[in-house]
């Protein structure tokens, strides 16, 4: 006999409202949890959880539950599928609404022009090498800053009109992907405007990590290299992790380009940091503590690819702030430079059940492609991609919303 449970508020949230239907239909089929968990093989405890209302159960588990009760599988699957898109767009609870004056680990957009700072230099270099060259080769570590270089600080200086340089027809930004050749050839034909048409080939490492096919690549590098072509109204700018150096240079065409219009990126001076650290802050009216940025300049200097650890305990900071002022104290509460983002891992892992964690591992597994003589690299991917799973359900849906959050 299915004994009587505390009511659910339904307005709470879809998952209190999906309980509440559960709920009813164990009570129709007049079935205890013991009597439940004979019939679909799941725990008494995993069925009471499921319909408690505090998070959507899996889809696996709730279509046992239905049909053990005798409810149309098909209707609750569609009702589960609504109320997962009900729970993922829902927006974050924020404790504070303001938006931090950094970009934390995500790269600086075009858009983020203002606030990219401790980089004047180099995007002046950047743009003598791209005045005189039609074809054109960023070259850094990972970390170093090479994509918010192109995107913050090269693309809005193109489209500067007192810049000496012709105003582009148009600017496009693509990542090369598994099928380069195929996937972009529209974006490396020139655009009917006058003008150059400028393409940022941002990531082109992913031409020899995402491409598998040779042939693909080989029409890519060659469809890049017409830019060179001085009729070709292309202009290319790439952007490469130094790691894959030799890789550029095995190809003859790209070799000569790398020796001739090159801009390697390397670590930020002192006096570039203190700048980068400070004057988004200023922007924003806030004050950076002297002993704060000392610090953070001393854990940062001269350290290859330390610019996202950086910005990302800035954030942190940011978040611990004493009314107007970033403190050296909240920089410490937050873990530091080379503890932020562990301990922004920790605090989101923490929060995640045992099977959501393990979705977390599974999705993460699969946004690294192994590297072979280099460094493991990222592996974009789409979301119907991580979807792609039978056991994919609610938790995949909830933790892909909180892993693609801002820190």
């Amino acid at each position: 006999m299915a004994r009587p449970e505390k009511p659910l508020d339904t307005d709470s949230g879809p998952a209190a409202l999906f309980a509440d239907g559960l709920r009813r239909l164990r009570s129709e089929a007049r079935l205890s949890y013991r009597a439940l968990a004979e019939k679909t093989g799941y725990s008494p405890s995993a069925l009471s959880q499921a319909a408690s209302g505090v998070k959507l159960p899996s889809l696996s588990v709730a279509l046992a539950y239905v049909a053990a009760c005798g409810g149309d599988g098909a209707e609750w699957e569609r009702r589960w599928r609504a109320a997962v898109r009900e729970v993922v767009s829902a927006p974050a609870d924020e404790p504070d609404s303001d938006v931090p004056p950094y970009c934390g680990l995500t790269r600086f957009e075009p858009a983020d022009a203002g606030r990219f700072h401790g980089r004047t230099e180099l995007t002046e270099d950047l743009l003598r090498l791209v005045r005189a060259h039609r074809l054109t080769v960023v070259v850094g570590p990972s970390g170093s800053g090479k994509s918010s270089l192109l995107r913050a600080g090269l693309i809005p200086r193109l489209r500067d009109t007192g810049d000496p340089l012709p105003r582009p027809a148009v600017i496009r930004i693509l990542t090369p992907g598994p099928q380069p050749a195929a996937e972009h050839r529209k974006q490396l034909m020139p655009h009917e405007a006058p003008g150059d048409t400028w393409v940022i080939v941002d990531q082109f490492e992913e031409a020899f990590t995402l491409c598998t096919d040779p042939g693909q690549r080989a029409e890519f590098l060659e469809m890049l290299l017409r830019a060179g072509e001085p009729e070709s109204r292309l202009r290319v700018v790439l952007g490469v992790r130094a790691d894959f150096y030799g890789r550029c240079l095995e190809h003859p065409g790209l070799a000569a380009v790398v020796r001739e219009a090159s801009l390697p990126v390397g670590p930020m001076t002192p006096a570039e940091l203190r700048e980068a650290i400070v004057k988004p802050a200023a922007g924003a009216g806030l004050i950076v503590e002297r002993a704060l940025t000392a610090r953070l300049v001393d854990a940062t200097s001269g350290r290859a690819g330390g610019l996202p650890l950086l910005s990302h305990a800035l954030v942190e900071t940011w978040r611990r702030r004493r009314g107007r002022t970033l403190t050296l104290e909240a920089y410490e509460a937050a873990g530091g430079v080379h503890g932020a983002i562990a301990r922004t891992a920790e605090d989101l892992y923490a929060g995640l059940d045992e099977e959501q964690a393990a979705q977390v591992r599974w999705v993460l597994l699969r946004l690294i492609t192994p590297g072979e003589g280099t460094p493991d690299t990222g592996h974009p991917a789409v979301r119907a991609e991580l979807d792609d799973h039978p056991d994919s359900g609610t938790d995949r849906a909830l933790v892909l919303e909180r892993l693609a959050r801002p820190a």
